[in-house]
């Protein structure tokens, strides 16, 4: 049995840009956003990278986490009373969903790419782990730092939960969409989050939809799709994620094959050998990664160097279209023109296809992958979004995929005395290839 820390003598308000205000009145969930592994995510940029495209994109991780713990309260307040809604989960849930993204390292998607990490995990190793935020769960009773864990991990039995923090339709999706849109002076991703909340039912587990607000998930699931192909997966974001991941696989092969940096990687050398520990993976942040990429601009390794000075200084990679057809003619040729003028291919000459829906219903074998949203018809049955809503169909019977290759244009065109090889890989990266 749990027992409650109480309620805190006078509610604390953080004044927040999305949100206007945030309210916590809860001495636990005031406690854990005093906890240093909480504290930490104020050093983690919410959209990795994408601030060198959408110059306002700075804010973090912090401000996602505490903006989600407040979609959460307010519906909880919606549910709170309905029949398939039991108060009892009110402040587990407000902390799985505070804590949901404790586990993000710097420059979060492209940073675990490379090193094969899942935030998940490592939010489940710091919920359970020798943390702060441990010290402070513990407090409630014993296994419920477990069963806050077990939300993240999408094992809680009640599987109600599970959808508010985690599925198509969720709180964590509300809040990104509408911060990022405002931090990247978009407006894409802005929608009617109050009129969502009045319409959102909880049902045996799973949230549904109220019939008549099937236009306002429309509008959702539309700002969504606006939102990744015009911000998340802009051209110039994956450049720059790319360019990332190109530094930091450089340095882990040069830290692998015995190379002697001028001052040594150690906050990093645990993720080059795969033996992070809890502690070492706290202490890395945005700010170490900096560190490490300016001094790595001057290092010896010529590859090294360019590659961190180019994000630093922010002096991308170009791109161009690459459908599957020219890759399949082209590559081969591409790898060995760039091995002539002296540029590895590895690094200097990088292949990304993308495809992505708002909202992903069917998966490969044509099956129902991921749980649909549902809407509860008047009549008290329940349907999938897509077989009333003919906008919501079109989507979820649609697959968008943009391929594109980037390639360091500045360097090619500086390269005279490789005049024929620059016109040969002109003529191929154009696609007029004789």
């Amino acid at each position: 049995m749990y027992q409650s820390l109480g309620q805190l003598k006078e509610t604390k308000v953080f004044k927040d840009p999305v949100h206007r205000y945030i309210y916590v009145s809860d001495q636990l969930i005031w406690q854990l956003i005093g906890t240093k592994e909480f504290q930490r995510l104020r050093r983690i940029k919410q959209l990795g990278t994408s601030f060198l495209t959408f110059h306002g994109a700075e804010h973090t991780r912090f401000h996602h986490s505490l903006g989600v713990y407040e979609i959460t309260r307010q519906l909880i307040d919606v549910f709170n009373g309905r029949a398939d809604w039991d108060d009892q989960y009110r402040e587990l849930t407000l902390v799985a969903a505070l804590l949901h993204d404790v586990g993000h390292g710097p420059f979060s998607h492209a940073f675990e790419n490379v090193f094969g990490v899942d935030h998940e995990e490592w939010t489940e190793r710091i919920i359970l782990g020798d943390t702060e935020i441990k010290q402070v769960l513990d407090q409630v009773g014993e296994g419920f730092a477990e069963e806050v864990a077990s939300i993240i991990n999408k094992t809680h039995p009640n599987q109600l939960l599970v959808t508010m923090i985690s599925s198509q339709l969720d709180v964590d999706r509300m809040d990104y969409l509408l911060r990022d849109a405002h931090f990247a002076g978009v407006s894409y991703g802005k929608f009617d989050l109050e009129r969502m909340l009045r319409v959102l039912r909880p049902a045996p587990n799973q949230m549904v939809v109220k019939q008549s607000g099937m236009h306002s998930i429309e509008d959702y699931i539309m700002r969504r799709y606006q939102m990744y192909w015009q911000v998340y997966l802009h051209p110039v974001t994956r450049s720059s994620d790319y360019l990332l991941k190109a530094i930091l696989e450089r340095a882990k092969e040069l830290y692998t094959g015995d190379y002697e940096f001028a001052i040594d990687p150690i906050h990093l050398s645990p993720l080059f050998t795969q033996q992070m520990s809890l502690k070492n993976y706290l202490a890395l942040d945005e700010t170490i990664v900096y560190f490490y990429f300016q001094q790595w601009a001057e290092e010896e390794d010529v590859v090294l160097s360019d590659l961190a000075r180019r994000f630093v200084d922010r002096k991308l990679f170009k791109y161009v279209d690459y459908p599957a057809d020219k890759r399949a003619r082209v590559h081969k040729k591409l790898c060995s023109l760039f091995e002539q003028i002296g540029l590895d291919p590895t690094y200097y000459l990088l292949e990304d296809k993308l495809s992505r829906l708002p909202y992903d219903l069917y998966g490969d074998n044509g099956e129902i992958s991921k749980q649909p949203i549902m809407l509860q018809m008047k009549s008290g049955q329940m349907k999938e979004i897509s077989q009333v809503s003919p906008l919501v169909q079109a989507i979820a019977n649609s697959r968008q995929t943009d391929e594109k290759l980037f390639y360091p244009q500045e360097i090619l065109h500086d390269l005279r005395e490789f005049a024929n090889e620059k016109m040969q890989i002109d003529q191929l990266l154009l696609g007029e290839e004789s």
